[in-house]
C-alpha cells in the first residue's frame, strides 16, 4: 500500500483498515481490554461537532467544524475517553484540540 504524506501505512485487522500501524496496534490494545472488562463501548471514527454551521457575513452558509477521534470509550470507573493516534502533531489537530477543550470540555488523549 501507498505511504501518506506522513509515512504512515494503512494497515487493515479484523476487516477494518486503519491510517497507520501504530492506530491499528492501538486498537488491538483497546479490543482485549474491553474483552477483559477494563473498559465498555469501544468505538471507532466518533465524529464531534465544534462549531455548527451557520451563515457567514457573506450570507453563505458555512460548514460546521468537526473533530474525528480515533477511539471512545468508558472505563471501569464509567469516564469517557477520547484518544487519537498520532504521529505527527499538525497545526489543523492542535487547534480543534484545544478547540474541544474550550467548547466542549472534552480531553483528547494522545497515543504515539
Amino acid at each position: 500500500m501507498r505511504r501518506s504524506k506522513y509515512g504512515s501505512r494503512k494497515t487493515e485487522i479484523e476487516g477494518i483498515v486503519f491510517d497507520s500501524a501504530a492506530e491499528a496496534s492501538r486498537y488491538g490494545q483497546l479490543r482485549m481490554m474491553q474483552n477483559a472488562g477494563m473498559i465498555t463501548g469501544l468505538r471507532r471514527q466518533v465524529s464531534y461537532e465544534i462549531i455548527p454551521s451557520e451563515k457567514g457575513p457573506d450570507g453563505r452558509s458555512l460548514r460546521p467544524l468537526r473533530y474525528v477521534a480515533d477511539f471512545v470509550y468508558i472505563d471501569c470507573r464509567g469516564i469517557e475517553h477520547v484518544e487519537d493516534v498520532k504521529g505527527v502533531l499538525t497545526r489543523e489537530y492542535r487547534i480543534k484540540k484545544r478547540l474541544m477543550w474550550h467548547i466542549l470540555g472534552i480531553a483528547i488523549e494522545e497515543f504515539r
